[in-house]
Formats: structure tokens, sequence, C-alpha cells
């Protein structure tokens, strides 16, 4: 095993070198990270989700022009343009889609008929039953200690739930980033894992440098919590000016923000206002999203690119996973994939010893050859 490459299942559907995922985190996950994470040996995801009507395709040529490397984009159903996210993905022959709850089978049927595989991100196992019955492929499993929208559940505990409960290959998110993590993912059974905030934390990553200082500047995970403050959702983020004081502010105010930060996220994405409604009605009869919720659902976006996009992160919110705790530097994706590979080779090495030839039942690295 302590020469033996890291391969899973996963590597052999998403064609990467390593079963390690780069997540679509929305303003984040463009051209040059995904390429740089897909280069570097991992697979990485465009954030379709953010990225403007009309614009998806070029993009997509974007990451082309700058890896050979397959890769894939992710969608939400409620986007204006997703259906175009979904023509592209065929078009351009994309190796996955991620997703969260909204494609019905029929939508997913025609892109697993397309050979684009199919990776939604759930944060509970009767999400990911329902997925797979859906005709999922592959399920991403993301834990509480995940960044952005967010369960209640750790990774430790949520992972083998989804395990015990589907038969589809099991990607692990939520609390990983380094090598560690994937060794001890793969021993519980999943297929890899999946990093948001690590690949944020990176050289290629398009976030500006005052607001990764922020991110840097965090040593205690404390500080990094889950809020419903911002679009009455869970969602785990840095704690800043912003937060606390929307934390505080009263029900007017409140409204007042998501009317002003709706306003806006109309413009970014081209919406009419009959579609804008259209939209906020699938989320509250589809979604299950309250009243509130609905009003407040543009919030996120909007703060989001104030922060990631024009650098101003008291004024923005700070998505962010636990893990960015544990990451004291920026380096490059080449730099952080070859040292989790490295890392995780040495422990399940060190693991099952010279008596490894002859696996036990149950051990992990029968997932990996």
């Amino acid at each position: 095993m302590s020469g033996a490459p890291l391969h899973t299942v996963l590597c052999d559907l998403l064609g990467c070198r390593y079963p390690i995922v780069q997540t679509a985190m929305g303003w984040v996950a463009d051209a040059r990270l995904v390429a740089a994470s897909s280069n570097a040996g991992a697979f990485g995801f465009l954030a379709g989700a953010t990225i403007e009507p009309g614009a998806v395709e070029q993009e997509i040529l974007r990451v082309k022009a700058l890896t050979s490397q397959p890769f894939g984009i992710n969608f939400h159903m409620f986007q204006p343009n997703a259906d175009e996210v979904v023509e592209m993905a065929i078009r351009h022959r994309l190796r996955a889609v991620s997703y969260g709850r909204g494609p019905d089978a029929a939508m997913i049927g025609r892109l697993k008929a397309a050979g684009v595989v199919c990776m939604p991100t759930v944060g509970a196992a009767k999400h990911a039953a329902k997925a797979v019955e859906l005709g999922a492929d592959v399920v991403t499993v993301q834990g509480g200690e995940g960044g952005g929208h967010t369960g209640g559940t750790p990774t430790t505990l949520l992972l083998p739930q989804v395990l015990d409960k589907v038969a589809v290959p099991v990607v692990a998110a939520g609390g990983f980033f380094d090598g560690r993590g994937l060794a001890a993912a793969l021993a519980y059974g999943a297929a890899g894992i999946a990093m948001g905030t690590r690949f944020l934390m990176s050289g290629e990553s398009p976030v500006p440098p005052q607001t990764l200082e922020r991110y840097l500047a965090v040593r205690d995970a404390a500080q990094i919590r889950v809020s419903l403050a911002i679009d009455g959702l869970p969602q785990r983020m840095i704690d800043n000016r912003l937060l606390l004081a929307l934390e505080q502010a009263g029900a007017l105010r409140r409204t007042l923000m998501a009317l002003a930060t709706a306003r806006q996220w109309r413009q970014h994405s081209g919406m009419g206002l009959a579609q804008m409604l259209a939209v906020a009605w699938r989320a509250l009869r589809q979604h299950d999203y309250t009243t509130a919720q609905t009003l407040m659902a543009a919030n996120a976006p909007v703060l989001i690119q104030r922060a990631m996009v024009e650098g101003h992160p008291d004024e923005g919110v700070l998505p962010s996973g636990q893990a960015a705790a544990a990451i004291g530097a920026i380096e490059s994706c080449e730099q952080i994939v070859a040292r989790i590979a490295a890392q995780a080779q040495a422990r399940l090495g060190a693991l099952t010893g010279p008596s490894s030839a002859r696996p036990e039942r149950g051990n992990p690295i029968q997932a990996i050859h």
C-alpha cells in the first residue's frame, strides 16, 4: 500500500487522479480555481449558480482553455438560468453536475443519458436516499462542520448513516482539510472527500486579499458559527460586524434589507419581476421555505458577493467551514492536493503495516486499488 496511488471508484467516475473534490462555492469557484484544482489531480466544480444568465458557456470555455482535465458545474433549480446550465453541461460534455434538492427524475435522466454524472449534495440521510431514488450516481454528504448552508449533524455521525442507507458511492464533506481527514473518510467507507474552505484559501482563489486575511486570522472554530440571520436558514459563517448587527436588528430592518438585496439580485440575474415572483412561489411550494425565508433568499448571494468579489469583509458575509481555524497559510492547489494525497497515503500505510497484503473483511484499503 505504501507505494500505491490513492484511487477509488470516485476517480473512475470523475476521471480525476485523487478522490478529492473542490466544491462549487458561489462567487469563488471560478474558471481559474476549477482549472487549478483539476490540474492538481482533484475534481473541480464550477459555481454555475452565480454565473450571469447568458455567460455560462463563456465560463465553461474559460475552464477548457486552462485545463484538459474533466470538471463539472453546479446549479440550483430556483436560479433563472438552470435550464441553460443543464444544456451547457450536456453540450460541452462536462463530466458531472452537482445540485441540491430540486431536479426531478426526468431532468436527472436527461443528464445521465448524456453521460453526465449526477452528484447532489445533501445534509440528511433521508435526502440522500431520495436523491438516489431520483437517479443520483454519487451523493456528497455535508456535515454540520461545513461552510455556508449546513445542517446540525456532524460529519462523523452523518457519513455512516448515509453509507448504511444508499448503495451508490458517497463523498464526505464538512471539516476536511488534510490527508488525515481523507484517510479517515476512506476508513469510514466513503469514496472520497469534498472541500470548499481549503480551496477558497488557495493561491488560485479569486477572493480578494483583504477578505482572505479574515479567514487566515481565525484561530478558534467557535468564531465560525451557524446563524439564521442572513436568510432564515442555518448558515455557517465567520463572525463579523454585519452578522452581529443583523442578529440584533428588528424585523423591519431585516425586511428592508431583504427588499434591497432582492432588487440587486434581480438586476444581476436579469430576472423580470414576474419571473422573480414565480421563483419565490416555487420556493414556497416545492422547497418548504417559509414566507420569511423566501423574502430573505436573495440576501446570501448579494452579501457573499460584497465580501468575496468586492473585497469588503465587514459589509458582507464570510461563509466558512470550521476547518478555516486549522488552515494557517495560503498555498497553491498543487501544493494542497499533493500534500493531502501524501498524508493520506502515509496514514493508510501506517494503519495497515506489513500485513496489508491480506486485508481483513471491512478493511478500508479494500476500497482502494
